[in-house]
C-alpha cells in the first residue's frame, strides 16, 4: 500500500482522523515521542513531524511511545496474544523480560514472536529492551544519576544497565564526568537514533548508534577531552537536531553547525574536501585525491574517509567506488543508499 503524502497525513493528524489509526504514526522531533494520529495531545508543529507506517520504524528511529495514546497497543486489540503482552509491558515497563516470562503467562514464545513481528515489525523482547534503554539515556541527558537512569530504563541492576549502555558507548555510564566539557545526547532520525557529542561551540561527534566503530571513537574522543565527557545537551546539540530534522524532511541539504575536527592535518584536509561535495552529488576517492593535489594518495584518502566521526555533516557517504558502485560505509550500505536517494531531490531543486 502506498503511503499518503506528508500534507495528507499532517491534515489527518490535525483532524485526529480515525481512518489512519494503526496505518500511520507521527514521530515528533521536539519531544522524541511517537503517537497515533488520533492522539488527544496538543498537536506538534509540522516541521517537527515525521510519519512512519509501523511502530518498528518509529522505535528504530529512536522515538519512544506516547503514554497517552499508547501506539504500541494494536487497534481494537484484536490479537489476544499481543493485547495480553502489551498490557503486561505497560504494567511492568521496568521489568527485564525474557522468554521464561512469556511461558509463565501461558504463551508460546515463537507464537508471541510471530505476532509482534506481524503487528509491529519487531519482537516483544526487542520492543521491551529498546524502550528501557532509550528511557535510560533520556534520564541521563536530563541530568539524572546513573541509578536514576537504571531505574527509569527498567534494568533490574546497575550492572545490567551498564552492560547495555556500554555496548553503545564503549564505557559504563558511571564513568562519565559530572562536570563535563563535552556533552552526550541522542537524536532520533528517520534512519535510526544518532549519538551527538558537543560543547557550546562545536559538534565533536555524530554517529548512528549501531555503528560498530562508535565505542572506539567515543574512547578516543574521551582521551582528547581528558575524561571530561558527560551527559546533557548544548546549544550545538539543539542546532544539529534542527538541521537534521530539516535534512530528513527534504528541506535543506547543507549543515551550518560548526564542527571540531580531531585528526591529522591530512585527515582534516580530506574532511574539508568532503564538506565541499554538494548534496545530490557523488565523487570517487580518485576525484578527491586529484583535488587535494595528491593523486597517488587514494588509499590514504579512503582511510581518512573511513575515520570520519561526524556523519552527514561531513558527508563521507557521498564518496563512491571508481566503478560507480557503493563502497563501505560505517553506518551501513543500506543507509548510504537511502542518503544518496534522499539527496537526489536536493540536486533536482538546485
Amino acid at each position: 500500500m502506498i503511503q499518503p503524502d506528508f500534507d495528507t497525513l499532517y491534515d489527518a493528524l490535525l483532524a485526529r482522523d480515525p481512518g489512519y489509526d494503526g496505518r500511520a504514526f507521527v514521530c515528533v522531533a521536539s519531544t522524541g515521542i511517537f503517537c497515533r494520529l488520533t492522539c488527544p495531545a496538543r498537536k506538534p508543529k509540522r516541521e517537527n513531524c515525521t510519519f512512519y507506517e509501523t511502530v518498528y520504524e518509529c522505535m528504530e528511529a529512536g522515538f519512544r511511545p506516547c503514554k497517552r495514546c499508547r501506539p504500541t497497543t494494536p487497534q481494537a486489540s484484536s490479537d489476544p496474544v499481543v493485547k495480553s503482552m502489551v498490557e503486561a509491558l505497560e504494567k511492568h515497563p521496568g521489568y527485564r523480560w525474557g522468554e521464561p516470562d512469556i511461558v509463565r503467562m501461558g504463551f508460546d514464545p515463537s507464537t508471541v514472536r510471530r505476532a509482534f513481528k506481524r503487528h509491529f515489525g519487531m519482537t516483544f523482547l526487542e520492543m521491551a529492551r529498546q524502550r528501557r534503554l532509550q528511557e535510560g539515556f533520556t534520564a541521563l541527558a536530563d541530568g539524572g544519576k546513573v541509578i536514576d537512569a537504571q531505574l527509569t530504563a527498567g534494568f533490574a541492576s546497575a550492572s545490567a544497565f551498564r552492560d547495555a549502555a556500554s555496548k553503545v558507548l564503549g564505557q559504563a555510564p558511571g564513568t562519565f564526568s559530572s562536570a563535563p566539557l563535552l556533552f552526550t545526547d541522542w537524536i532520533p532520525t528517520q534512519l535510526g537514533p544518532m549519538l551527538a557529542v558537543a560543547d557550546n561551540r562545536h559538534l565533536h561527534l555524530l554517529e548512528f548508534m549501531d555503528r560498530k566503530a562508535l565505542p572506539a571513537e567515543f574512547k578516543n574522543l574521551n582521551k582528547v577531552a581528558k575524561g571530561q565527557i558527560g551527559f546533557g545537551r548544548t546549544t550545538i546539540t539543539d542546532q544539529i537536531q534542527r538541521e537534521l530534522d530539516r535534512y530528513f524532511a527534504g528541506q535543506c541539504g547543507q549543515f551550518e553547525t560548526p564542527v571540531a575536527l580531531h585528526g591529522s592535518e591530512f585527515t582534516r584536509d580530506v574532511w574539508r574536501s568532503l564538506q565541499k561535495i554538494p548534496a545530490g552529488t557523488t565523487k570517487t576517492y580518485s576525484d578527491l585525491a586529484k583535488e587535494l593535489g595528491r593523486p597517488s594518495a587514494v588509499r590514504a584518502i579512503a582511510r581518512a574517509n573511513g575515520a570520519n566521526q561526524i556523519a552527514l555533516v561531513i558527508p563521507c557517504h557521498r564518496v563512491i567506488g571508481a566503478d560507480g558502485g557503493l563502497t563501505g560505509y560505517g553506518g551501513g550500505l543500506w543507509r548510504k543508499q537511502k542518503l544518496i536517494e534522499l539527496e537526489v531531490a536536493y540536486k533536482a531543486a538546485s
